[in-house]
């Protein structure tokens, strides 16, 4: 099966909301006025980047015990058809992100992916998410 994988998915992004008191947002802004950080997001970055090596050990271990795939997994249709071929079924387990590619049907989903783990961010069309709904986790 050809996949598309690349270490921590460099180049793409995914955005989040974050609620911050207003004393730690005022806090953030003076670090930022006073030159340490670029902007907030610069700050935010760093500080969660910090805590992720802080806790390098943990997340390898659970890397490891979970048996998950790193960074980018792409689906694509001629990949699931080749697995339904093959009478296979699939159980997709994802730190990063995992795209199924827009040409996948939902049928062929269906008939090939029997679980799906995502640690990140899932990519595929509404009719797939929904097709496979209680199989995601």
């Amino acid at each position: 099966m050809s996949a598309v994988r690349s270490r921590e998915g460099r180049g793409e992004s995914e955005k989040i909301t974050l609620n911050l008191g207003h004393v730690d947002l005022g806090r953030v802004d003076l670090l930022v006025k006073e030159g340490f950080y670029s902007n907030r997001s610069d700050f935010i970055r760093t500080a969660i980047r910090n805590q992720l090596t802080t806790h390098s050990q943990v997340l390898e271990q659970g890397i490891a015990r979970h048996t998950l795939e790193i960074g980018l997994r792409d689906f694509q249709r001629s990949d699931l058809e080749a697995v339904r071929e093959a009478g296979e079924l699939l159980h997709i387990k994802v730190l990063g992100l995992a795209r199924i590619a827009e040409d996948v049907t939902p049928e062929l989903a269906l008939a090939t992916i029997g679980s799906l783990t995502v640690l990140g961010s899932l990519q595929a069309s509404r009719a797939v998410r929904d097709a496979l709904g209680e199989r995601i986790q």
